[in-house]
């Protein structure tokens, strides 16, 4: 051995003894460390090895003689105090004594660092982490509000449905993806007559980035929800989430009682006290409408348009009652026509009358003078928007043709069905009486997309849209439709050639003839709207596009002629309704106030006021001349998809994806009544000539009649026709095809309210439009749904 060789140091480690520590370890060691060590072993890695026996080796001694009792673990995470005189033991341990011994222990120090230790969020976040405090909690206030008083329900049901959204928006947000589609799946469908769409909306939401960048839940979250309730009815309220008084639906669980019901209470207040805004009126619940509570509830603070007083930082409208009454008296009367189209319009019907010799035409003259309902105010002619200076012969023969009309139209009383048999012979003449006669026309083989259809004034021609961007136009009146095309080709030799009007690109969504002849004459032009943003007019003359109107960045969902002719407004989803004219390419008046689509636009018969409905589910009135909101209209729960005003210019009716149709008084700013009873959509409305009937049309395959001017009142069931109304079968209909409506109407109608007078189903056909003539004969038009192969 060479000197240089070290000797082996006394201290060294035999492999032998090693490999004996390594094993020891590994026995001390969990499976699964074990079976990391195997794999390192196997590989090769010997320093990993090596390091991880150290770090179990290390853990295991350190963790040795620490292990709790469960006493001591108690008085580690448990807010443990303890008396000189019960030493050892937790005073506090029981929850109905703490504050008693509190207060005789004086300020403990392992108090005071409990205190110190709590964060901002406290106790209230840790609880809100339970995703069953959100579905308890909303069992039991389903209960409860089930359980209520029937005076009290109209004004809790609305609570319901803010608290649904903002327990399943937090739960999508806290991560609880299954427990937020449990929660949805099992109480949305108490919700869905009135809130279908808003509730499918919610349900694509599965995501917290989902609910970050949804305008709809940030509206939720952003904004309070404010719900109009009674004095009393708010005491119960307050009494049920502090104490859980209150009756409960017999057989609707454990009741109120117990942890569970605590925590469940406790998720409901917190959405209450942090999202909710509550508009204690003084009224007696007895002294208001069941259906007056929705027109104050909803988030209300962006739908109210600012006044100038909220400029000024005065405080907030509370309420759209209190705007409508701030905005003044409108003028709601006929627009006045010029002295001189007057007196030409009754030269003219003398003329006629002396040669029809009618001795009854003498008394023609004084439809050329209507008298203003008492009570409405008329507009001047200096109110009026623009218009030619003089009149040309085509206005004269409009009035002429109007006054004719007015002395021929059919007159509809409603009010002829009260206290009468229907099913004796009396009631069949007030049938006759009280009922239009209706003309429905059908669309075979549409294909895809629902088509949108129009009648001109004169009812000479039928117009309707399609997905595929082109019109097809027919003749009412048997004749064939002739016109000249600068670019038409030699084999066009029949209406088939030229009846068809191609727009380049979208989906025809609307579209409409020019008013300008009325019902004296067939119109010269049409107008449509599409989903390519753009609005064209149309010559009927040579059935080619005129002229091409820009200006809204998204679809026009809607299109309307000014009962003057000159103007038209539009409706887009770019939130904006537009004022324009014929001879400009650009937009007049931009309407901007909306928080979602303009669904729909109708002119007031005088042309001085504008309503738009929009997927805010707020309808508005505008002044067209200044741009600016008179009235709103808050009371839908959803989309308002359509909009009628009556011919006298009183009443504004409007219908929404709720399936409600409300009648609103335009003067104040109220609500009239709500009407039920369509099962589905509600596509079209309809006034009858003297305003005394009201049509609707929809996606339940009906033509339903409502009364205008009866008080209506609150839903009642399909039972026997507990509320009077009729329902006639269609001729020769089917019994599987009548039996698909009837179960239609039971399995989704909310109920018929009393003011629903007759009910015409169709063929399977959905009713996309109902028109009344200048003589009070309804027509209607939709597109045939083919049964489905079995």
């Amino acid at each position: 051995m060479s000197s240089n060789t070290p000797a082996a140091s006394s201290a060294g480690v035999s492999p032998s003894t090693a490999n004996a520590n390594v094993q020891d370890v590994s026995q001390n060691a969990s499976q699964v460390d074990r079976l990391v060590l195997e794999y390192l072993r196997a590989r090769g890695h010997k320093n990993a090895e090596a390091g991880l026996l150290e770090a179990i080796e290390s853990g295991s001694t350190e963790g040795a003689g620490n292990t709790l009792s469960s006493d001591d673990l108690i008085k580690g995470l448990a807010v443990f105090a303890q008396k000189p005189s019960r030493p050892g033991e937790n005073v506090l341990k029981d929850s109905s004594s703490v504050l008693q011994e509190l207060s005789t222990m004086g300020n403990p120090s392992s108090i005071q660092t409990l205190i110190a230790s709590l964060g901002t969020a406290g106790a209230e976040e840790i609880l809100s982490l339970d995703p069953t405090d959100k579905h308890e909690g909303f069992r039991e206030l389903e209960s409860w509000v089930e359980g209520s008083l029937d005076m009290y329900k109209p004004e809790f049901l609305p609570m319901l449905f803010p608290i649904f959204c903002h327990f399943y928006l937090d739960l999508v947000q806290k991560g609880f993806k299954e427990a937020a589609l449990h929660f949805h799946a099992t109480f949305s469908p108490s919700l869905a007559p009135t809130h279908n769409v808003t509730l499918h909306h919610l349900s694509t939401l599965m995501l917290p980035s989902h609910v970050q960048n949804d305008d709809l839940a940030q509206r939720f979250r952003n904004e309070k929800y404010v719900i109009r309730m009674s004095r009393s009815g708010f005491s119960l309220l307050i009494g049920w989430l502090t104490e859980g008084v209150g009756g409960e639906t017999p057989g609707a669980g454990e009741g109120f009682s117990g942890e569970k019901g605590k925590r469940g209470r406790a998720a409901v207040m917190r959405v209450v006290n942090n999202h909710l805004r509550f508009d204690v009126t003084s009224a007696s619940a007895t002294s208001v409408s069941p259906h007056a509570w929705e027109e104050s509830t909803g988030l209300l603070s962006s739908l109210i348009p600012a006044t100038a007083a909220q400029l000024n930082d005065s405080p907030v409208v509370p309420n759209p009652h209190t705007f409508n009454s701030s905005k003044g008296e409108l003028k709601l009367g006929p627009a006045p026509i010029s002295e001189e189209l007057r007196a030409e319009t009754e030269r003219v019907l003398r003329e006629q009358a002396m040669l029809e010799r009618d001795p009854n035409a003498q008394y023609d003259a004084h439809f050329t003078r209507p008298q203003p309902l008492p009570g409405v105010v008329s507009p001047i002619e200096a109110d009026l928007l623009p218009h030619p200076p003089s009149f040309k012969t085509i206005d004269v023969q409009r009035e002429v043709e109007k006054v004719r009309d007015a002395r021929k139209w059919i007159r509809l009383d409603p009010s002829a069905l009260t206290s009468v048999d229907l099913n004796s012979t009396q009631g069949t003449s007030a049938r006759s009486k009280a009922l239009p006669s209706i003309c429905a026309y059908t669309l075979h083989d549409v294909g895809e997309g629902a088509p949108c259809c129009t009648f001109s004034s004169d009812i000479s021609l039928m117009a309707a849209g399609f997905s595929e961007s082109y019109i097809r136009l027919w003749s009412l009146k048997g004749e064939k439709l002739r016109g000249l095309r600068s670019d038409a080709s030699p084999d066009v030799a029949d209406s088939s050639g030229v009846s068809r009007l191609l727009e380049p690109d979208g989906s025809s969504t609307r579209k409409l003839f020019d008013p300008l002849g009325g019902s004296a004459a067939p119109p010269k032009y049409l107008l449509s709207a599409s989903a390519d943003a753009t609005t064209r007019l149309w010559s009927l003359d040579t059935m080619t596009n005129v002229v091409a109107y820009r200006g809204h960045q998204n679809p026009v969902w809607d299109v309307q002629w000014s009962p003057m002719s000159t103007y038209f407004a539009t409706a887009s989803r770019d939130r904006t309704a537009r004022l324009w004219s014929t001879d400009r390419t650009t937009a007049l008046r931009i309407y901007v106030g909306h928080l979602s689509d303009v669904d729909c636009v109708r002119f007031h018969p005088n042309s001085l006021y504008l309503a738009t409905g929009s997927s805010d589910w707020t309808a508005r009135l505008w002044d067209v001349q200044r741009g600016t909101c008179v009235r709103v209209f808050i009371g839908h729960q959803g989309t308002l998809s359509a909009l009628a005003i009556s011919p006298d210019g009183r009443y504004l009716a409007s219908a929404g994806e709720d399936l409600a149709i409300n009648l609103w008084d335009l003067g104040s700013g109220r609500r009239v009544k709500k009407m039920t009873g369509h099962a589905a959509s509600i596509y079209s409305l309809a006034f009858s000539a003297e305003s005394s009937l009201l049509v609707s049309g929809g996606a339940d395959w009906t033509v339903r009649c409502w009364d205008v001017r009866s008080a209506g009142s609150q839903a009642k069931s399909h039972e026997n026709g507990a509320n009077g109304s009729q329902t006639f079968r269609p001729a020769e209909e089917s019994n599987e095809t009548y039996d698909s409506f009837l179960a239609l109407k039971r399995d989704f109608s909310p109920g018929d309210s009393t003011d629903l007078l007759a009910t015409f189903p169709t063929k399977r056909t959905p009713v996309i439009n109902v028109h009344f003539t200048p003589r009070n004969l309804c027509l209607a038009a939709g597109y045939h749904l083919p049964l489905e192969p079995r």
